[in-house]
């Protein structure tokens, strides 16, 4: 069974920063393709970064290049969101998912739900104007 255990969520003003960490249990994690995704009251699910499994490349939505940056740590089996100037549209519940193959060279379909099969409960972040 494959856990991923999310961290790091919080309340934070407009422009401050935030640390999100996700740790996967039960899987080879050098195998795995990470992404995070975010959900909003009212809205659908949407891919925020995604991350190969040796790390490059990264893809990001439009809406967070060049403010949230996704990495990893393989001997950690952590992948992290570093989230900086914080606007309140990016408040929302926060996932991390992974997907036990090559991440997509397509943008659109590697930051896409279906591309995942297993998923975290969630880190909440509230962003405050």
């Amino acid at each position: 069974q494959v856990w991923l255990v999310e961290s790091g969520g919080g309340s934070v003003q407009s422009g401050g920063s935030l640390r999100l960490s996700c740790v996967v249990l039960g899987y080879t994690f050098n195998d795995m393709s990470m992404a995070w995704f975010r959900h909003a009251p009212g809205k659908e699910r949407e891919g925020v970064a995604v991350i190969a499994r040796s790390g490059v490349p990264t893809y990001y939505a439009d809406n967070v290049k060049g403010r949230f940056t996704i990495s990893r740590d393989n001997a950690k089996n952590t992948v992290y969101l570093q989230m900086n100037v914080l606007k309140p549209e990016d408040a929302g519940m926060y996932y991390c998912a992974a997907a036990p193959f090559r991440l997509s060279p397509d943008v659109r379909t590697a930051l896409g739900t279906d591309s995942y099969a297993y998923w975290g409960q969630g880190t909440q972040v509230t962003v405050s104007s």
